[in-house]
């Protein structure tokens, strides 16, 4: 449902408020340079430091420009089971093809825990589900065995796999036939060698068409064109975390003059030295 190459996209900010100009230009920038999928209100969307009156309406925004074109995913993940909910519920009223949601942060809730949260969201609100496993940035990782048990609920129907570990995604695969996405733009190419369907990537936000052909290269089929992009593309995919992300993509995507360089604290300007690093890598690319 949700196979090929979708974009976690940056939220455009201007004097501390959302840049509803320059998401209108992004979006319209993926839809033209083929972008399957649009997600709002990811970790790379800073959905942490956005209020969730703000969450829903980026959501809401992004549905409404994209008209159908694209499919949109929002991110509505929470630590708290009732607040997920609440986000689920505005990604579902504002016409979100599907909401992705990371593994509750912080609490570190047990198997059990996991399963009865996505389980109770899934059930309370008909849309398409997209667990998030992310165990850097949340302290916890989602065992197969949960994500076998909980592929098992009709609209619960793929996972972003962002563990960076290839055994885990052999493991889900082994275990259930639900869609894994790659959260992790240098493995794509990996996961889909196991069975993987797409990538839920963050360099798309500066290189979409090439993302894109990567994926789809392999999807029909044409493995040594998908490994050439691999290779043409992995010094940029590398450059992306060179600091936390999204400091580094959307210090990139500034540079290109495509969005304000501004954040929401606790992210910062990059260091000089690490910005100096992302414009070698951009020059090569003839991005800026």
């Amino acid at each position: 449902m949700f196979e090929g190459a979708s974009v976690a996209i940056v939220t455009p900010f201007k004097n501390g408020q959302i840049d509803e100009k320059m998401l209108k230009n992004l979006v319209e920038f993926h839809i033209k340079e083929g972008t399957d999928v649009i997600l709002p209100c990811g970790c790379t969307g800073e959905a942490a430091t956005l209020k969730h009156e703000e969450q829903i309406k980026v959501i809401q925004l992004v549905v409404e420009m994209a008209d159908k074109r694209v499919k949109v995913i929002g991110g509505t993940g929470s630590n708290s089971t009732e607040e997920a909910l609440r986000l689920t519920k505005g990604a579902k009223k504002a016409g979100a093809d599907g909401a992705l949601m990371i593994t509750p942060y912080y609490n570190k809730p047990t198997p059990k825990g996991l399963y009865e949260h996505y389980s109770l969201i899934a059930k309370q609100v008909d849309i398409p589900v997209i667990l998030y496993n992310v165990p850097s940035r949340t302290g916890i990782s989602i065992l197969p065995e949960t994500v076998s048990q909980l592929s098992k609920i009709d609209n619960i129907v793929a996972i972003k796999e962002a563990s960076g570990s290839l055994d885990q995604v052999s493991q889900i695969l082994n275990l259930c036939d639900i869609t894994v996405l790659s959260g992790d733009d240098s493995l794509t190419l990996p996961m889909m060698a196991l069975g993987g369907q797409g990538v839920v990537s963050v360099a798309a936000n500066i290189v979409p068409k090439k993302v894109s052909q990567m994926v789809h290269s392999f999807l029909e089929g044409k493995i040594d064109e998908a490994r050439e992009l691999h290779f043409e593309l992995f010094p940029l995919f590398k450059a992306m975390f060179i600091e936390v992300n999204p400091q580094p993509v959307k210090t990139a995507l500034a540079l290109m003059g495509m969005i304000e360089m501004e954040w929401r604290l606790p992210l910062t300007r990059m260091s000089k030295e690490n910005v100096e690093k992302l414009k070698g890598v951009l020059n090569s690319y003839k991005l800026i």
